[in-house]
């Protein structure tokens, strides 16, 4: 062995976990950005907007990379399924969740996501409750009595925290959905097929409830959100999640996926300037430990 194989190996580990980090931040300030996004455009026209940039965009990069945009004909079902539930819904009710209640609570809600589809996946694809994924429910629920408690209380519960728990039950369930009718095309394909889905479903609502977009220039404030969004948080995060994850240890993507919920919080305070909660912390601590009980392998019984 030379002596420069040893040096290899750290850095080798280094470029995963730099890039899962990296989707960490780009995923959780994505919150705070969509919120100051919204000030100026209406949920609907955001949403068909953003999604079908970032569509195209993943297009244009499937292309110059080589990658066939091609899906078999028999899977066009399965993909617009998917696309609606993880994309178009999930997008949509976050909006509007988004509207109507504080941006770091929304975020630690809709966290809720692994927990839907380990409640999912026992229906659909017959998946035991191990002791990781019973540990996950109780911490998970245990979460979200925390962050309710204060307005129950109060009796001021928020329209925004079911909307953020509905859009965490569309994304656990187009992704059970995809596992059980997985698509036959490569990810990236997938991904941008998928949220020009999502553009169209948004762009029927727009028509509908919001009409035509008047051709006014936002402020710089909106433009810098709205180009976040698209680009960093839409596009480039999913050709970085969709090169790196398959070639990342399982671990190292669990760390950048358990990262988003607090960057949104912390995100939402430094921008925004909202002030959570000590509940809302203790909802974070619970629900980001339910996330990471459940990625947790099974224990294998002794033979």
């Amino acid at each position: 062995m030379s002596r420069a194989e040893p040096d290899r190996a750290p850095a080798s580990r280094a470029a995963p976990l730099a890039v899962m980090l990296s989707l960490g931040l780009l995923w959780g300030f994505n919150w705070p950005a969509v919120r100051v996004a919204l000030f100026e455009i209406a949920p609907w026209t955001l949403r068909a907007g953003g999604m079908a940039t970032a569509g195209l965009l993943l297009v244009v990069i499937a292309l110059a990379s080589g990658r066939s945009l091609a899906v078999p004909r028999a899977h066009w079902l399965r993909l617009a399924v998917t696309g609606v539930l993880t994309i178009a819904a999930f997008n949509v009710l976050l909006a509007f969740a988004q509207l109507v209640a504080p941006t770091s609570r929304i975020a630690i809600v809709t966290f809720t996501m692994p927990i839907w589809a380990v409640i999912f996946a026992r229906f659909v694809l017959g998946e035991r409750f191990d002791q990781p994924r019973i540990l996950g429910l109780g911490l998970g629920v245990t979460g979200l009595i925390a962050l309710a408690w204060p307005m129950v209380e109060a009796r001021t519960l928020s329209l925004g925290m079911l909307l953020a728990l509905l859009a965490g039950a569309s994304w656990a369930a187009g992704t059970v959905v995809a596992k059980r009718f997985p698509t036959g095309a490569p990810p990236l394909t997938v991904a941008a097929w998928q949220l020009l889905t999502g553009a169209a479903c948004a762009g029927v609502g727009m028509l509908l409830f919001e009409g035509i977009p008047a051709p006014v220039m936002p402020g710089t404030a909106t433009v810098v959100a709205f180009a976040y969004h698209v680009v960093l948080a839409q596009a480039l995060a999913y050709f970085l999640w969709f090169e790196i994850v398959p070639r990342t240890a399982a671990g190292l993507a669990t760390l950048g996926t358990l990262t988003v919920p607090a960057v949104g919080v912390f995100g939402a305070a430094l921008i925004l300037g909202e002030r959570p909660e000590p509940t809302d912390y203790l909802g974070l601590v619970l629900v980001v430990a339910a996330a990471a009980a459940i990625r947790l392998p099974a224990r294998k019984s002794a033979s």
